[in-house]
C-alpha cells in the first residue's frame, strides 16, 4: 500500500519516471507500470512482518551516537549490511535525524506548493454541539509553509476518517492545492513512528502526495 502511494507521489509530484522510480525504490518496473495504471490502491496487503534492517538497527544507531554524520556506505560496511544499499540509506536518513547535530546558521527555505504544515487546535472554550451538548471539537489547521495560507475546519473527532475528510475538504475547498507532502507531528490518527495508520496511504496515493 505504501509503495503504491510512494509511486504515484514520485511520478506526478516529483515528475520522475517509471525507470528512475524502479531504480529508487529498487522494484521492478512493471511494478511501478501496475501501479500507475491501477484505479486504486490494492485491495489485499501481506501483514508486516519483521524488516531484515531490524536486526542491524542496534548496531546502526550505536555508530550514528558516536558518528552522527557518518556516509551511509560506511555505515553499512561497519555494520555488516549485505543487502539493498538503497533500501539501507533510505533507513539509515529516517535514523540520522535523532543524532545529526543542528547547524546553528540553518534556516528553514520553503519552495511555492512544497508543503503544508497540519496540526489539530481545541478550542479553549465549551463550544454548542446541540441537544445541550457543549464540548471542544478537534479544528484541523492546515498552513502552506512557503504562503502561509491559513486553512481550518472544525471535525467531529480525531479518529483516521474524519482527519483525512477533513484534510480532503480543506486541500480540495480551501486550498485548491495538493502539497507535494503534507507534515504532521506524531498525530496517532494520521501515524507514528514511520508507520501510517490505516487508510492514509490510500489517501495519500489518490493525491499523489506524501505525509511525513
Amino acid at each position: 500500500m505504501e509503495d503504491w502511494a510512494e509511486i504515484r507521489h514520485l511520478h506526478a509530484s516529483q515528475g520522475m519516471s517509471i525507470r528512475a522510480i524502479a531504480k529508487h525504490l529498487s522494484i521492478a518496473r512493471d511494478t511501478v507500470t501496475r501501479a500507475l495504471a491501477a484505479d486504486g490502491p490494492p485491495r489485499y496487503v501481506r501483514a508486516p512482518g519483521p524488516s531484515r534492517f531490524d536486526e542491524f538497527e542496534p548496531r546502526v544507531r550505536e555508530l550514528l551516537a558516536e558518528f552522527p554524520l557518518i556516509p551511509a556506505s560506511v555505515l553499512a560496511e561497519r555494520a555488516g549490511w549485505g543487502g539493498s544499499g538503497s533500501w539501507f540509506r533510505k533507513r539509515v536518513a529516517v535514523l540520522r535525524v535523532e543524532y545529526a547535530p543542528r547547524d546553528p546558521a540553518d534556516r528553514l527555505e520553503y519552495r511555492p506548493g512544497d508543503q503544508g504544515q497540519c496540526d489539530l487546535w481545541f478550542p479553549p472554550v465549551k463550544i454548542p454541539l446541540g441537544a445541550g451538548q457543549f464540548g471542544s471539537p478537534p479544528v484541523l489547521v492546515i498552513v502552506s509553509s512557503y504562503s502561509r495560507f491559513i486553512t481550518a475546519v472544525m471535525l467531529p473527532s480525531r479518529t483516521t476518517p474524519d482527519l483525512l475528510a477533513g484534510m480532503w475538504a480543506l486541500l480540495g475547498g480551501q486550498l485548491g492545492a495538493v502539497p507535494h507532502r503534507l507534515i504532521w507531528d506524531n498525530e496517532a490518527g494520521i501515524g507514528r513512528r514511520n508507520r501510517l495508520a490505516d487508510g492514509v496511504s490510500s489517501f495519500c496515493g489518490t493525491l499523489a502526495t506524501r505525509i511525513v
